[in-house]
C-alpha cells in the first residue's frame, strides 16, 4: 500500500510479506495496512484508489461477500474506512496503480532473499 499525497508525493509505502494467499486477500490486506497508516497520520480526507474491482465494490455495499474467508478482512477495512470523517473509494486500471505492484513486488523479493539467506546458514 502507499499513501500519496493530492500533488502525487508518495508520503509513505508499506509492504507486507503475506506468503500463499489469495490475490483477494492480498488486495483487501494492502487495504488494511493503508488504512491503517492513514489513521496513523491522522489524515482527515483520505481518497482510495484501487485496482480490484470486488474490493472496490464491496467496500461500497455494491456486491455482497460470499466467501467466508474475507468477511473477517471486509469487516475490518470497513471499520477502518468508517473512521475516516471524509473519504471515498474507486476503482482504477491497474495500469494506473504502478506503485502499489512495485510494492508487492518487493515484498515477494525481499521474503525470498530472506529464504535464500536461511538456506545457506
Amino acid at each position: 500500500a502507499a499513501l500519496v499525497a493530492p500533488d502525487g508525493t508518495v508520503i509513505a509505502e508499506m509492504t507486507r510479506f503475506l506468503g500463499h494467499a489469495t490475490n483477494n486477500v492480498a488486495e483487501y490486506t494492502a487495504l488494511i495496512i493503508g488504512l491503517e497508516e492513514a489513521s496513523r497520520r491522522e489524515i482527515g480526507h483520505l481518497d482510495v484508489r484501487m485496482d480490484s474491482l470486488l474490493v472496490v465494490q464491496q467496500m461500497k455495499g455494491l456486491w455482497r461477500i460470499k466467501h467466508p474467508g474475507l468477511k473477517p478482512l471486509a469487516l475490518q477495512a470497513g471499520a477502518l474506512l468508517a473512521g475516516f470523517p471524509s473519504r471515498t473509494i474507486e476503482h482504477i486500471p491497474r495500469e494506473q496503480n504502478g506503485i502499489a505492484d512495485a510494492l508487492a513486488n518487493r515484498a515477494i523479493d525481499q521474503a525470498r532473499e530472506r529464504t535464500v539467506e536461511q538456506d545457506r546458514t
